[in-house]
């Protein structure tokens, strides 16, 4: 989960046969009760049915759907190019770009290192 900047809020890493409902779900649990003022959640068509419900019911949020458009061109989707940002600031850490990582919590991490020294180097003067 990334913040409207495309900073790291929240970051939970599963297999990949995990459907993307219940891999938001991991994140809405680790997330918790932290971050109250965070109400609404922009989010993927593979989120859509009960975990829209679920989410409001356990924690209180929103989850809106950003739903593509219906041509066939391309167009720059709002909300949804937050996201494809970050993945895009994240493809010039090498180490991404493989699984080299046996354990998830190994990958969380260098992700989290990732986008710390992104951060880091932002805040560098001119």
């Amino acid at each position: 989960m990334v913040d409207t900047l495309g900073l790291i809020i929240i970051l939970v890493v599963h297999a990949a046969n995990i459907q993307d409902r219940d891999g938001g779900r991991r994140v809405l649990t680790t997330l918790g009760r932290n971050c109250v003022r965070l109400k609404l959640i922009w989010a993927d068509g593979g989120y859509r049915g009960e975990f829209l419900n679920w989410a409001k019911q356990q924690f209180n949020r929103v989850v809106e759907i950003v739903k593509r458009s219906d041509s066939h061109c391309f167009k720059i989707l709002p909300k949804r190019w937050i996201v494809e940002r970050t993945f895009g600031w994240f493809a010039k850490y090498r180490r991404l770009s493989k699984d080299y990582e046996t354990l998830t919590n190994s990958s969380e991490a260098m992700i989290y290192i990732s986008m710390i020294n992104l951060m880091l180097h932002r805040l560098e003067p001119g």
